[in-house]
C-alpha cells in the first residue's frame, strides 16, 4: 500500500505507482495525474473545487491511501460543515474539536464524534415513537385491511398491523450507531477514540444501522437537545463516506471525503438566510427560473431574497451566488459576471452578489453594468477568522442586502 499526501490547491507531488494503483486513482477522480512513464506519476488535488479528507482505494498490496489536507484549519472546516447542517445545533464548534490539526481530518472527526456521542448517551439512550408495519397473531394498533385481504384472504390470523412502537430504534440513534460503525473501519483513528466509539455501539444494542447511501433527516426538539452535537458530526461522517462523480454516479469510499465547494456554499447560504430572517423577508435556495421564453434554459441562483411588503406580495430584491474561489477583482471572473447578469435580468433585480471564500484586504467591490441599473458586488468572506467574526461578516452582507435605502432602488431597464 502507498500513502499519497496532498494539500488542497497545492502543487504537484511525485509518486511511484503500479498500474493498478494508477487505475484506482484515475477512476476515483479525486486527484489530477500526469506523467506515468515507468510508473513515475505527478499528482495534485483536483482543481479548482476538489475534495479534502482521506480515503483508501483498492485492495491489499495495490491499495492507495489518499490524504488531502484542507487549506483552512480543520476546526474551521468543521464549523462550516456543522453550521450548514444545523445552525441551532452548531454549539460543538467551539468545544468538541481537539487541537490535533497535524493528525488530519479523520482522527479529529473521530475523536470529536466519539466524545460527543458518548457524552450524549451517558445521560441515557433517547427513546421515541416509530411507526411499525408487522404481521402478528394478535391485534395491536390498526389493521392494514388491504394487506390483510391480499395476503391472507379470509383467514383471521395472522393479522397485518400498523402501530406506533416506543423504542430506541429511532433515527437519532441509528445515525449515531452508523457513524460509529463507519469510523471504526477507518485507519488513523486513535485508541482513545476507538474506546469512545465501541462504548457508543455497546449502548445502542438493539438499534439497526442505516443502509449505505441513506441519510434520513432529524428534527431538533426539546427531547433530543443533548444529541445535537453528536448528530451534526454523525451527518458529516455519513455524507463523507461517498461522493458523486461528474457523471452523476455515486462512489462509496472507505474514508471521509468532503466537497469543499459544497461545504462553503451550504454554510454561506444558510448563514445568510438566518441573518436576513429578522427583517421579515424570505429567502429561497436554488430558486428556479428560465432565461428563455421557451423555458429551455434553466437558471438556479444559490439564494434569492424576497423582502416583505405591505401589500403581502413578494418581489425579489437581490440575488446571491456563492463561489468557492478567490476573488482578485473582475479579471478572471467574466463567466461569473455573465451568469449573475442573467440572474438579475430574468429576476428583474438591480443587485447581485458574488460571495467568495477569499479576497483582497480591500474587501467588497461593486461593479455598475453599462446600459442597465444593475450593480454586481464581489463580496469575499475571510474563512481564517474565528466563527464569531465570520458570522459578523455574513451579518454585514445581510445588512447591506436588507438596507431600506437599497430596497428603494428601481432598475431602469435599457430600451
Amino acid at each position: 500500500m502507498i500513502k499519497v499526501e496532498l494539500t488542497e490547491n497545492g502543487g504537484w507531488q511525485s509518486y511511484e505507482l503500479t498500474s493498478e494503483q494508477a487505475a484506482e486513482l484515475s477512476g476515483a477522480n479525486i486527484v489530477e495525474m500526469r506523467g506515468g512513464h515507468n510508473g513515475a506519476w505527478q499528482l495534485r488535488a483536483r482543481r479548482p473545487i476538489g475534495k479534502v479528507g482521506a480515503a483508501r482505494l483498492g485492495r491489499r498490496g495495490d491499495a492507495v491511501e489518499v490524504r488531502i489536507a484542507p487549506k483552512i484549519t480543520i476546526d474551521r472546516l468543521l464549523f462550516l460543515a456543522g453550521y450548514a447542517q444545523q445552525p441551532s445545533a452548531a454549539k460543538w464548534r467551539d468545544t468538541e474539536v481537539a487541537a490535533r490539526e497535524a493528525s488530519g481530518l479523520v482522527p479529529v472527526v473521530a475523536h470529536a464524534f466519539g466524545r460527543a456521542a458518548d457524552r450524549a448517551l451517558s445521560q441515557g439512550v433517547l427513546l421515541g415513537y416509530r411507526e411499525v408495519d408487522a404481521t402478528l397473531p394478535v391485534v395491536r394498533g390498526r389493521i392494514r385491511q388491504t394487506e390483510q385481504l391480499r395476503r391472507h384472504y379470509s383467514f383471521p390470523v395472522p393479522v397485518e398491523l400498523r402501530y406506533d412502537d416506543y423504542t430506541t430504534d429511532i433515527i437519532e440513534n441509528r445515525l449515531l450507531l452508523t457513524a460509529a460503525h463507519r469510523l471504526l473501519k477507518l485507519p488513523d483513528v486513535s485508541i482513545d477514540s476507538r474506546r469512545f466509539l465501541h462504548r457508543v455501539q455497546a449502548r445502542l444494542v438493539g438499534v439497526s444501522r442505516l443502509e449505505h447511501g441513506t441519510l434520513p433527516s432529524w428534527q431538533p426538539t426539546r427531547l433530543n437537545t443533548r444529541y445535537y452535537a453528536a448528530l451534526g458530526l454523525a451527518e458529516l461522517v455519513l455524507r463523507g463516506s461517498s461522493y458523486e462523480l461528474d457523471v452523476g454516479r455515486s462512489v462509496r469510499v472507505d474514508g471521509l471525503l468532503l466537497n469543499m465547494w459544497r461545504v462553503f456554499e451550504d454554510f454561506a447560504t444558510v448563514a445568510l438566510a438566518r441573518a436576513l430572517r429578522p427583517g421579515g423577508g424570505k429567502c429561497k435556495f436554488q430558486d428556479q427560473h428560465h432565461l428563455d421564453k421557451a423555458r429551455d434554459i434553466l437558471l438556479k441562483p444559490d439564494l434569492v431574497y424576497y423582502p416583505s411588503s405591505a401589500s403581502g406580495t413578494r418581489v425579489p430584491a437581490a440575488v446571491v451566488d456563492v463561489k468557492y474561489a478567490i476573488t482578485r477583482g473582475p479579471r478572471g471572473h467574466r463567466d461569473e459576471f455573465y451568469q449573475m447578469l442573467a440572474y438579475c435580468t430574468v429576476l428583474g433585480v438591480t443587485r447581485g452578489y458574488l460571495v467568495y471564500a477569499e479576497g483582497p484586504p480591500s474587501g467588497p467591490r461593486t461593479h455598475r453594468i453599462q446600459g442597465t441599473g444593475i450593480e454586481i458586488t464581489q463580496y469575499p468572506l475571510d474563512l481564517a477568522q474565528s466563527p464569531r467574526n465570520l458570522l459578523d461578516q455574513v451579518q454585514a452582507l445581510a445588512t447591506e442586502i436588507a438596507s431600506p435605502q437599497r430596497l428603494l432602488v428601481v432598475r431602469s431597464a435599457p430600451e
